[in-house]
């Protein structure tokens, strides 16, 4: 772990084996979420996971975090069982679940006096984040004062501000114009290249996912399965127009061929017929 840190990983391993999910076991008609996933996920990594709505892809990531009790299976974080909801973790949603009544600044410290952290440390931490994303004039305005795409970084501000050794992110860019989500996208892949913290990301969008990924995790529909994991070997930090690199293209290209195989996706010539 020294030798990690040494090079600027401050995140742990994450090993998932075996882990699948029934919702209501004990009724006529359970609903199987998940299948049997195994996974490793190297410290520091940043791995993106991709499917359909509904294929299980956010109900791992609430295992993962130890929201949620997996049916089947053992996941451990940096060696460790989860058997409750982790503490060195940051989680981040699509909803930025600002408080109105509290600053930007109080939202962020709010997350650090539930923690019982060292308040002057992590204001210090705070204010650097907010300068790293260009919002030291927002740390004093109210969430409806802030754009979308403000109070989405804010959100992932406060996330970060504990410096977790595991981020997660469901769907966080999903309520963003294109542009905004763009440099949001540039704004996270900034910030996890100085700690380098173990990152699971949610999402629908394939471009995004190879945008930010080291790994892409492809989903089956529901009930969710791993029929593909995808090593992304494009250089860092990514370019602004990711679509200039033939590469980029390819994995785009892999990714949705998945989705068409599995009734994803429905080619010209393919919309199911109705009577």
């Amino acid at each position: 772990m020294n030798n990690l840190q040494d090079q600027g990983i401050s995140g742990v391993p994450i090993e998932i084996e075996g882990v699948s999910k029934i919702f209501g076991p004990e009724l006529e008609k359970p609903f199987r979420a998940l299948k049997e996933v195994t996974l490793s996920i190297k410290a520091g990594e940043f791995v993106s996971v991709v499917g359909a709505s509904g294929c299980g892809k956010s109900t791992l990531m609430l295992m993962v975090a130890g929201l949620l009790q997996a049916t089947t299976g053992r996941i451990s974080v940096d060696g460790k069982p989860v058997t409750k909801p982790l503490t060195d973790v940051g989680i981040a949603f699509q909803d930025h679940l600002l408080l109105e009544f509290r600053t930007a600044m109080q939202n962020v410290m709010l997350h650090a006096d539930i923690r019982k952290l060292p308040r002057r440390q992590i204001e210090e931490r705070a204010k650097d984040l907010f300068a790293q994303l260009r919002l030291e004039r927002a740390m004093d305005k109210y969430p409806k004062q802030l754009s979308g795409g403000m109070r989405q970084r804010i959100s992932l501000i406060r996330s970060l501000v504990h410096d977790p050794s595991v981020l997660m992110m469901d769907e966080p860019f999903g309520a963003l114009d294109a542009l905004t989500r763009l440099q949001v996208r540039m704004d996270l892949e900034a910030l996890w290249m100085r700690r380098r913290p173990t990152v699971l990301f949610i999402t629908h969008s394939v471009e995004e996912a190879v945008g930010l990924s080291d790994r892409i995790i492809v989903m089956s529909p529901s009930p969710g399965e791993v029929v593909d994991d995808i090593r992304v070997e494009l250089e860092r930090p990514r370019p602004i127009t990711l679509g200039d690199a033939p590469e980029f293209g390819a994995y785009v290209d892999r990714i949705h061929h998945h989705f068409e195989r599995l009734g994803v996706l429905h080619g010209m010539g393919k919309l199911p017929q109705h009577a």
